[in-house]
């Protein structure tokens, strides 16, 4: 049996993306985004969806570029932070104690203390409701060196990214290995 809930807001995981950007004076900016994902992989793109009412909205519309950082875990109370501040009326990093740093790729900034950084271009939007998603094409990951694990790739774990569950209005650490990708159902191939 199964309980029906609606149509809610309801997909496991919501990957909790920071998405940096500079203002029209050149000020760093970062909004918390769960409504996102990876959406092609050739050419490698993420989408991400913003109320057209967030600053955040206005910087993308004027730059055409952001980054996507991905938080971890141990940097919770400022990746909320930024979801619950205006970039308008307070400089989000300081208050918080992060640091932006330009992105080597595009005019936007990234956060030296997140893990895991994709650099971006705006490439297209859809208007969905009271959202506009932005899809972005993804020019460059960078990724901390500490997060790396001995294969050469980046290590989930390590980076302990933060997912939210918005049902509950929490943030949550991701589990551990279940299988391998292209590999687990082989055994129902005939």
């Amino acid at each position: 049996m199964k309980t029906s809930l609606g149509p809610v807001t309801l997909l496991y995981p919501h990957p909790m993306l920071i998405i940096g950007t500079y203002d029209a004076e050149g000020r760093p900016d970062a909004m918390a985004a769960a409504w996102g994902g990876i959406c092609s992989s050739d050419p490698p793109c993420v989408a991400f969806s913003v109320q057209k009412s967030r600053y955040t909205y206005t910087n993308l519309r004027e730059t055409g570029a952001c980054t996507v950082n991905i938080p971890s875990s141990a940097h919770v109370a400022e990746a909320d932070f930024f979801g619950i501040a205006s970039g308008r009326d307070t400089d989000k990093f300081k208050a918080c104690g992060l640091t932006p740093l330009p992105s080597p790729h595009v005019h936007a900034p990234s956060i030296e203390e997140f893990p895991v950084v994709l650099c971006c271009r705006i490439i297209n939007t859809v208007e969905i409701g009271v959202h506009v998603q932005f899809i972005a094409e993804i020019l460059d990951v960078l990724v901390d060196d500490a997060v790396m694990g001995e294969d050469g790739k980046p290590d989930m774990e390590k980076i302990s990214p933060l997912i939210y569950d918005s049902l509950r209005r929490e943030y949550r650490n991701v589990g551990g290995y279940a299988g391998k990708a292209f590999s687990a159902g082989l055994a129902f191939k005939s």
